[in-house]
């Protein structure tokens, strides 16, 4: 088995890749490969270790036919032509749940930073503005006793919402189908997405980028939430039509938002980069040392199984392993 890695990932998977194939060419430097250099790794290569900032299309995966499985070391899979690597026979993989409460809790952090200006304040301290306390400094958002409305009720999102337990908060949630541990544990009432955005103090979005999901939330849909809200989103940057995101805190339409992701990802859009009532961190959501360790083994572990034949833990097209 000879594969081929878009980035040097933590060593405990490049370590199982290494005792299990042949060949593990890793592409060394520290970027996002063009498209040509991933197409020159992957020359000659049964496998491909790739990451959620790599456009794995089907120039790509028509590159090389000797392709025979694809592992995503992110939750999220919107970055592979999944359709066509099907077409091909072409087992796709990636990392869900090890992700799940460190996303989780970025989220918080987010919510907690924008809504306590502690960007803000911690500016104004090594600026040397603060001159001692004053009543009326900084003031923010309380948490305890609002409503937090969750886009998506799915291993994130579940996992965000149940935290809203530790702040007494009443929960809604928008999501396809009915979460019965949300209901049961935090009380949370499912809701349409317009009910959500008009009665939310906080919102948090835990959406996978779809066709139905990119753009959801447009300036229309920002002008429904209250103006003291705050919008989070540690998901996908498409989901939120950005422009009409930047509109809307300029207008003072919505509190602040705190954003891990981005539309044009990495590109951040200055008028962003230049607003108070916004947190940007640079899509950190599963940055911990445990979680990113764990996500390195099981997409090396996803990846040698498929190129085996067998079954691998998490496969986002089994209808290839049936056939």
């Amino acid at each position: 088995m000879k594969v081929f890695v878009t980035r040097r990932i933590p060593e405990e998977g490049l370590k199982l890749l290494e005792r299990e194939c042949e060949e593990v060419e890793v592409f060394e430097h520290d970027r996002i490969p063009s498209k040509d250099e991933i197409k020159r790794g992957l020359k000659g290569k049964d496998g491909l270790l790739c990451l959620l900032t790599d456009r794995i299309d089907r120039d790509v995966i028509s590159s090389n036919p000797k392709l025979r499985a694809i592992s995503n070391y992110a939750a999220g899979y919107d970055n592979i032509d999944v359709d066509f690597a099907t077409e091909r026979g072409i087992v796709v993989t990636n990392t869900p749940d090890v992700l799940t409460e460190a996303t989780a809790e970025l989220a918080w952090a987010l919510l907690l930073a924008v809504s306590r200006r502690i960007v803000e304040g911690d500016r104004f301290t090594r600026e040397g503005r603060f001159r001692g306390w004053s009543p009326t400094l900084l003031l923010g958002k309380e948490l305890s006793g609002k409503t937090l409305g969750v886009i998506g009720a799915g291993r994130i999102g579940t996992a965000f919402a149940l935290k809203a337990r530790c702040f007494g908060m009443k929960v809604l949630y928008y999501n396809r189908s009915r979460n019965e541990v949300l209901e049961s544990k935090v009380g949370a009432r499912k809701v349409d997405l317009e009910s959500l955005l008009r009665e939310s103090d906080f919102v948090s979005i835990h959406l996978p980028l779809t066709k139905e999901t990119h753009h959801l939330i447009d300036y229309r849909k920002l002008c429904m939430m209250k103006r003291d809200a705050v919008i989070i989103n540690t998901a996908r940057g498409a989901i939120i039509k950005e422009r009409d995101l930047i509109r809307a805190l300029k207008e003072k339409r919505i509190f602040g938002a705190g954003l891990d992701v981005y539309e044009n990802e990495p590109e951040v859009a200055e008028e962003l980069k230049e607003m108070e009532n916004v947190v940007l961190l640079p899509h950190i959501g599963s940055a911990t040392l445990e979680t990113r360790t764990k996500m390195s083994l099981l997409a090396a572990e996803n990846l040698v199984k498929a190129l085996r034949g067998e079954v691998p833990k998490y496969c986002v097209n089994p209808q290839v392993l049936k056939g």
